[in-house]
């Protein structure tokens, strides 16, 4: 608990993470929900574009904080 109340340690990576699967069942259900109301190829788009898209955005993410993570290894050396 010392970690996160004097940031030590990141909370915000574990916090992307359920990002991602909320961003992924949304993309999942709004194309499927595209390709049942009749829009099957904007669906379809719609779910491979929001899928790779979330996986894109949380990825950069991440490596914004890993980068901080390995900033802070040099400084401690």
């Amino acid at each position: 608990m010392r970690d996160v109340f004097f940031f030590e340690n990141m909370l915000t990576p574990k916090i992307i993470i359920i990002v991602y699967w909320l961003m992924l069942a949304s993309a999942i259900f709004g194309g499927i929900a595209g390709i049942f109301s009749g829009e099957i190829i904007a669906g379809t788009i719609a779910l491979i574009f929001g899928v790779v898209g979330a996986r894109i955005f949380c990825e950069l993410l991440i490596v914004a904080f890993k980068m901080n993570e390995a900033l802070q290894d040099i400084r401690s050396k």
